[in-house]
């Protein structure tokens, strides 16, 4: 089993890496990719130092699965060379999100959309992937008209220069800008490009994806989408407005009981989700569960979760293992 990691040396390529060794993926052979300006340079995977290598001569070694976060413009146009060579990419971009014939996969969500004839498997945005994972079984249960969220996204979704400009700041100190203004003890309701209608592109992403994950496009959604100075993970407040009624008791149970999420809801002593917890984990952590007092059939909610892992790296490694249990690769 050859796996080719594209973007290797990036943040959440580095993470990729990780979540590979941590989860023992069975590969036999890996294969680091990155821009012709790094090919050479030395990934260490399980104590091993690979090169790195560039893409013609990654799609030269035919590797079963490879696993892309190197941008849209990369993914656009290598995605397709290494698929004709018979290789499934998993793309961690936006290239192909919204493409009517590639799939978009939260695993715990709709991995049984997945056969073997598709090559270009589309991962999330990283802000919807886990509000899905908590959406999903409670649409199933009561079926979701409407939901409101605004979220409070890391720095680290940004990248490495992102991460820079806030520590710069912190410190005093000067970096290159990632954005147009100060971050640090700061907050920008932007994330990507504004759009014709008054809302970022990231924020219609979140309404666009959600829709095709849940393969339902009856559900509306509004997102507010605001960058915050801290790492760790993204959080979300959501509230859902649902067409049938809820027992509280029964939300709580069935988030418990739904795979990949951890229930934090004690507010008696404290405990609720943060980025600070989130941080390094696979899961989505959930909390703040209670009634919305002010309309029928409406749930408020907390949702937390490592933008870096279970926002990209993980969700696109838990892909990989769908793919290879079910022997589709």
């Amino acid at each position: 089993m050859k796996i080719a990691v594209v973007g290797a040396t990036g943040l959440v390529g580095t993470k990729m890496l990780e979540v590979l060794s941590e989860r023992n993926f069975p590969l036999t052979e890996l294969i680091p990719v990155a821009s012709e300006k790094s090919v050479g340079q030395k990934v260490n995977y399980k104590g091993t130092d690979y090169s790195v290598v560039s893409m013609q001569t990654a799609i030269d070694l035919k590797p079963e699965i490879a696993l892309f976060s190197a941008g849209g413009g990369t993914s656009l146009e290598w995605a397709e060379k290494f698929a004709a060579a018979g290789t499934t990419v998993i793309d961690n971009s936006s290239a192909w999100r919204m493409d009517p014939t590639k799939k978009l996969v939260v695993p715990e969500v709709n991995a049984s959309v997945l056969t073997a004839t598709d090559k270009i498997i589309a991962n999330p945005n990283c802000s919807t992937i886990q509000m899905v994972v908590v959406m999903k079984p409670l649409h199933e249960k009561y079926k979701i008209k409407r939901v409101v969220v605004s979220t409070y996204q890391s720095v680290t979704g940004t990248g490495k220069k992102a991460v820079d400009q806030l520590m710069a700041e912190r410190n005093g100190t000067t970096a290159d800008k990632a954005y147009p203004y100060q971050i640090d003890l700061n907050l920008l309701p932007h994330i990507d490009v504004f759009m014709d209608n008054g809302y970022t592109k990231e924020e219609m992403k979140m309404v666009n994806e959600t829709r095709k994950i849940m393969g339902d496009d009856s559900i509306k959604l509004t997102a507010t989408a605001v960058r915050v100075p801290v790492m760790g993970g993204h959080s979300e407040s959501l509230n859902i407005e649902f067409e049938n009624d809820f027992d509280l008791h029964e939300v709580v149970s069935i988030l418990q009981n739904t795979k990949g999420i951890i229930v934090q809801n004690d507010v008696a002593n404290l405990e609720y989700p943060m980025p600070l917890h989130a941080h390094n984990k696979d899961e989505v952590f959930v909390g703040r569960i209670r009634r919305d007092e002010s309309q029928a059939n409406t749930l408020n909610c907390w949702i937390v979760a490592d933008n870096l892992r279970k926002g990209a790296a993980t969700n696109a490694v838990q892909i990989a293992e769908y793919l290879l249990e079910k022997h589709l690769v």
